[in-house]
């Protein structure tokens, strides 16, 4: 069994698709941070069909994300965590649907993406915008809220990995911030779609009429974590160990 590792390791097939890991690995990352920068330069050139030209940026930098996850071959038993937490945050939405941006999604996401990783974190938040929406109703706006809140979860990997997102104290303050980027990406999809004509007076309103319900986002986002962070935390490590994940 030895002596036929090195062989699998020098197949051209084999590096080849490792290699292209690697490079999608990497452009993960700035697909995702270039879609609401080209969409941002879209609209300051006044292009027209501006909101059509954003959806299909959208749309692409999910289909990307979910290629390069699929390209992983993930094993069931890495799959059913992210299932389950995508179904809960699903329903956490639907059970506070009476309650305007009080919802307990954001920060399942982010327990997701801290927990099990950045391409965790994105699934989880595309997937619980998508499933939730077969109540809430789908539309062109569900492409932003699935890149909106698994942009969310995926920042919340890529923080975790790099050492920031160690204790209950920063990880509420990302709670907070990124019911906020989530406001700030969905506000500007309305902007695109909606404000007409496009101007800095516009723009500045539509932003100022949401915010107030994004920091109610953030409040609830933070008292949300405050209740799951610790013992979801410890259950999902305990989980990982167990099965190896």
């Amino acid at each position: 069994m030895r002596e036929s590792e090195p062989l699998v390791a020098r197949d051209p097939a084999t590096r080849g698709a490792a290699t292209r890991m690697r490079v999608m690995r990497v452009l993960e990352p700035l697909v995702l941070v270039a879609t609401p920068v080209a969409a941002a330069f879209i609209a300051l050139s006044q292009v027209q069909g501006t909101a059509l030209l954003t959806l299909a940026l959208v749309i692409g930098a999910i289909l990307f994300v979910t290629l390069g996850v699929e390209r992983s071959e993930p094993r069931l038993r890495q799959i059913m965590p992210v299932v389950v937490l995508a179904a809960v945050a699903a329903v956490g939405r639907m059970l506070f649907a009476p309650i305007p941006d009080v919802k307990p999604v954001t920060a399942i996401i982010i327990v997701a993406g801290r927990a099990l990783g950045a391409r965790a974190g994105f699934s989880v938040g595309a997937l619980a915008a998508l499933v939730s929406n077969f109540y809430f109703g789908q539309g062109a706006w569900t492409p932003l809220q699935m890149y909106a809140w698994g942009l969310v979860g995926y920042l919340a990997g890529v923080l975790a990995q790099c050492g920031v997102l160690r204790g209950l104290r920063s990880v509420c303050a990302y709670g907070f911030l990124s019911a906020l980027l989530y406001g700030c990406i969905l506000n500007g999809w309305h902007v695109l779609g909606f404000v007409r004509p496009l101007t800095w007076q516009g723009t500045l309103l539509a932003y100022g009429a949401g915010f107030p319900l994004d920091v109610l986002h953030g409040t609830a986002t933070v008292a949300f974590l405050l209740a799951i962070w610790k013992p979801w935390t410890r259950q999902i490590k305990r989980i990982v160990a167990k099965y190896g994940l």
